[in-house]
Order: structure tokens, then C-alpha cells, then sequence
């Protein structure tokens, strides 16, 4: 007997009807704002060499990627991020283009969540990376084309900016190991407040700490850069702090008002991000929908030594909220189902055609008898049954 010929595998799922024309929705939105920015659409293959996400600074569990095996035993994954092929395949097939190159994808990844808490195995991501240029033009570019994406899709969203040399200056001029490091780093990350300060009473006292200490509630507006700047005086961090200024100062032009927060306990994987870093929140999704940031040391994995940023936005998460959304209507019910009488098939179907043309929502009905097409239609909420011949 075979036990699962009718269901999916955890953590996926089939996408049914108003689920697809959703998502083609946001993905036709998203891809719009990528396109007239001059990004250019790549896809990566759904497997890959293990090596590529084996690097520590890939931030990829282990445990978390599907493996396999190819016929000549090396080792394969399914594709747990995008951006990892993207920089090997900038670094290989696209070496001699002209830089900076404006790339955008759209794919599934895959991760393995053993316990799933509501997420799945299998998720589509939509996602630009601006390659081969640094600067403050650089960065935002990639920032106002992430509002712009998240704008598309939500009305009602903020956007999280940080900038991971703050924590990264701070903890190196502590005297700790990298495993007790990513302890703090990750409570941080967390707000988790009581954790934090359990770590940091272990330390002897000093500025760095006082300042880590302070990370997680230096979160709000412009008061935000006074409070860090006097906190981490005479340390590094202040380098990053009024570059941070800069960018926030240039990006409030676009009028976001509230909806643009500084947030110094944005401290994603710092052993990936090298310079800004950001994440964006839409209102009834709980986690983070985008996120990315600059990410200058990856592509010297791959000897391509250069600058590097971008984001990727959760597209299954907006799916599941316009779909949940009661404003929101994604029926496939048409508003006209036309039947042809014997012999008047094709003049019906070129009926249907003019119909959609002229913005009517029609439908060839291809039931054999009227009577089974009156009551398809009753069924389905069809309003009008229109007969041609």
C-alpha cells in the first residue's frame, strides 16, 4: 500500500486557484519596481554543490539544507538561499561583464525546520543584488528599491535600518571567544534582555559593554544617533553610526515618516553582513517580510573580490496576507458563461474572446447540454448564462 500517494511531504504544500492568482499578483507588483529599476531576471538551478553553502560566513545550518548525491558522489543540496549561486555565477559566467551588474530572481529555496512552527519547507523568495560597486549611492539604490517593492504590495509597513559595524566594532574590543560572541550577538538579535545582560554581568565592565548592553532599545527616530553617538564614543562604531545618519537622513526625503526606524539591535549574522543592514515588517505578518543589507567579503570566497548588496522578500507570507485580507478578492468566478447550440461552438468561443477584450469577465461553457450549464452555472454563482446560435 502506498501510504503517501495522496499528500504532500512536510513543510509543503499545493497552491490552488485564488493562492496562485495571489501570488502572481505580488510577484507581478514586486517584479514591476525590479524591472524599471534595471535589474535583470536570473534562475539559479534548485540543486547545487554543497560547497557553495558550506562557507561559515553562508550562515546555513548544516542540518537545515536537503542533501543528496549526484552518480559521481559528490555531495548536492536543494537550494537554501539565492544569493550564494548568485555570487558563484557572477564569479564564473558573468566575470567579464561591465560592473556594477543589477541582478533579480524569483524562486523557491528550501530549509529543513524539523519542528516548522508554522513555516514550510519549501517558500518563494523575489530579491535584487547590486554587484561590483560600494558607496552611499549604492546603498541607496538598493534600499529605495526595496521601499519601493514593499510600497507595491502594503500600505501599511516600516523598515528597520541598522548597520552591523556598530556590534561588530563594539564586541571586538572585548576579549571573548567567536562562540560567546554569537551568544550576545544572537540575544540581541532576539531583544531578549534578560539573556543579554546574563551574558554581559560575566564580563568585566567597560565602554563596549555598556554600549552592547544599550543595543536591543536604541530603536526609534533621530534621538536614536545622540544616545549611540555619547555611548560609543571613542570606540569604532561611531564610523558606522554616522554613515548609518546619512543614509537615514537621505532616505526620509522619501516621506516615509514613521514608517522609518533606526534600529541598533539589527544585528543579522555578522559574519555576513559588512556594512548597512535592514529588514521590513508589514502590518498582520509577525516576522520580518525583506530583509538584506551590504555584504563586501562574499564574493572573495569565490575569488571575485567586490562590493556587494541586496535584500529578498518573503513573497509567500504577503501571499497568505492579501488572501486573508476580507478588502481583497481573488475569485475565478466569471461573470459570463456563454454556451454555443450545436454548430455554433467557434462563433461562441470568438464571442468569449470579444467579451475579454472589452473587459468582460467570460467563459466558454463546455458542458454538452444547456441544462448542465444552467446548473454549473447556479452552482459556481455564475450570474448570466449567455447562448450563442
Amino acid at each position: 500500500m502506498k501510504k503517501n500517494l495522496k499528500i504532500t511531504p512536510e513543510g509543503m504544500k499545493d497552491f490552488l486557484f485564488a493562492e496562485c492568482s495571489a501570488m502572481d499578483d505580488v510577484c507581478g507588483k514586486i517584479e514591476k519596481v525590479f524591472t524599471k529599476g534595471g535589474f535583470k531576471k536570473v534562475i539559479t538551478p534548485g540543486i547545487e554543490f554543497y560547497d557553495i553553502f558550506s562557507m561559515e560566513c553562508s550562515g546555513i545550518d548544516q542540518q537545515s539544507m536537503f542533501k543528496s548525491v549526484d552518480n559521481k558522489g559528490r555531495l548536492l543540496v536543494m537550494r537554501p538561499d539565492s544569493t550564494l549561486p548568485i555570487a558563484r555565477m557572477v564569479s564564473s559566467r558573468l566575470k567579464n561583464s561591465i560592473m556594477p551588474v543589477r541582478l533579480y530572481y524569483k524562486q523557491a529555496v528550501y530549509r529543513n525546520n524539523p519542528t516548522l512552527m508554522g513555516r514550510r519547507n519549501e517558500f518563494m523568495q523575489m530579491g535584487v543584488e547590486l554587484l561590483g560597486v560600494k558607496g552611499k549611492r549604492a546603498d541607496l539604490e538598493v534600499l529605495s528599491t526595496a521601499i519601493r517593492a514593499i510600497m507595491s504590495v502594503a500600505d501599511d509597513f516600516r523598515i528597520e535600518l541598522g548597520h552591523a559595524q556598530v556590534f561588530n566594532a563594539l564586541i571586538s574590543e572585548i576579549d571573548i571567544d567567536e562562540d560567546f560572541k554569537e551568544k550576545i550577538r544572537v540575544t540581541i538579535e532576539g531583544k531578549n534582555y534578560s539573556a543579554l545582560n546574563n551574558l554581559l554581568d560575566k564580563l568585566e565592565p567597560c565602554k563596549a559593554v555598556t554600549a552592547i548592553r544599550s543595543l536591543p532599545s536604541l530603536f526609534g527616530g533621530d534621538e536614536v544617533f545622540d544616545k549611540a553617538t555619547e555611548l560609543c564614543s571613542g570606540t569604532k562604531a561611531v564610523d558606522a553610526l554616522n554613515y548609518l545618519h546619512t543614509l537615514y537622513d537621505s532616505l526620509k526625503t522619501l516621506g516615509l515618516g514613521d514608517k522609518l526606524i533606526v534600529d541598533l539591535g539589527l544585528v543579522q549574522r555578522n559574519d555576513y553582513y559588512t556594512g548597512f543592514v535592514f529588514c521590513g515588517y508589514i502590518s498582520g505578518i509577525g516576522d520580518a517580510v525583506l530583509s538584506g543589507g551590504r555584504y563586501d567579503d562574499l564574493l572573495s570566497e569565490f575569488d571575485a573580490p567586490m562590493g556587494a548588496a541586496g535584500f529578498a522578500i518573503d513573497t509567500d507570507a504577503i501571499t497568505e496576507k492579501l488572501l486573508s485580507d476580507k478588502n481583497t478578492s481573488y475569485t475565478d468566478v466569471p461573470d459570463v458563461l456563454v454556451y454555443a447550440n450545436d454548430g455554433a461552438e467557434i462563433k461562441a468561443i470568438n464571442a468569449v474572446a470579444d467579451m475579454q477584450k472589452n473587459g468582460i469577465n467570460a467563459r466558454f461553457c463546455v458542458l454538452e447540454t444547456l441544462e448542465e450549464a444552467k446548473a454549473f452555472a447556479e452552482k459556481m454563482g455564475i450570474d448570466k448564462v449567455q447562448i450563442i446560435g
